[in-house]
């Protein structure tokens, strides 16, 4: 639907100004230094499989009002919520990266990172962007207002009844077909569904400022080369995100080491490591200066 796609569109209009920083591991910077790629996951394990549920939850809390209220097709929004739930789990799959505005903050050195062994990869938009336009990535900058979120799935389910009511107006529709038409619609739907979900965040999670990049919708698992890591306590479905343009090493603007008790001499190994892989940092290598304990 028209109204929905626009709306999709336009949450991937935004286009970032400043750095876009990635926290890791050592190991992950070897990782994206010796691929030259980033692992893109599969949002739904993402935070813990917190990501779409999210939305799920908006969906049901806004349907809920407008049911309450009585001005909705109550049928059509039952079968919508109960539909966006079981999808969210089981249906089409969409991978995203994360990037952060902020390279140096203390709550991304504990979530992302381990003592030690932080880093924070500061790359220009300009080539995040590009790299993205070559694979068909989007990117978009997440929402965290809730009233803004509100606002969104409101014009979601606004487009919902609309078109549900322009193909059904002056038909005698039994129970089952009108279920199935339904269903028609809300298939219809998924792709730019999944794709404003991805946008979505909890407002907890506003300190991050995250942009993201996000994969075309894999509508199943053997149509892309879809890899496996290990997550804390299950197997996390990702793809690789090429950092390669014309065969050259990635593009790294600045770099951030994270809480260190070793940071000179930390600084100066990545410093050969990152010139060993043909890479020049532009804006060179900083340390975070933010005391770090362990919870």
């Amino acid at each position: 639907m028209e109204d929905i796609e626009r709306l999709s569109r336009e949450l991937y209009a935004d286009i970032p100004r400043g750095g876009l920083y990635h926290y890791t591991t050592f190991s992950g910077l070897l990782g994206i230094i010796g691929r030259r790629c980033l692992w893109a996951s599969d949002i739904r394990y993402m935070n813990d499989s917190a990501e779409l549920r999210h939305t799920a939850d908006l969906f049901a809390e806004v349907s809920r009002e407008r049911i309450d209220s009585g001005r909705a097709n109550t049928l059509l929004l039952t079968q919508f919520v109960d539909w966006i739930k079981h999808r969210i789990s089981s249906g089409h799959l969409l991978f995203a990266a994360s990037f952060r505005s902020h390279g140096n903050l203390l709550s991304q050195w504990r979530g992302y990172s381990l003592p030690g062994k932080g880093v924070s990869l500061g790359f220009c938009p300009d080539f995040i962007l590009e790299c993205a336009r070559q694979q068909h990535f989007l990117m978009g900058k997440c929402i965290y207002e809730p009233r803004r979120q509100w606002r969104i799935i409101e014009q979601v389910l606004d487009s919902l009844e609309a078109e549900a009511h322009k193909r059904t107006q002056g038909r005698e529709i039994q129970s089952e077909e009108r279920l199935a038409l339904y269903r028609d619609i809300f298939t219809s739907l998924e792709t730019d569904i999944l794709r404003i979900a991805a946008m979505l965040k909890h407002p907890s999670f506003m300190e991050e400022k995250e942009w993201r990049i996000v994969s075309p919708v894999v509508s199943g698992h053997d149509s892309f080369p879809i890899l496996f890591r290990e997550g804390h306590d299950m197997l996390v479905p990702y793809i690789e995100f090429n950092l390669s343009l014309d065969g050259k090493p990635p593009r790294l603007d600045h770099l951030y080491l994270g809480p260190s008790v070793n940071a000179n001499i930390s600084i100066n190994s990545i410093a050969m490591f990152l010139e060993k892989n043909g890479i020049q940092v532009q804006r060179g290598i900083d340390y975070c200066r933010i005391p770090y304990r362990r919870r």
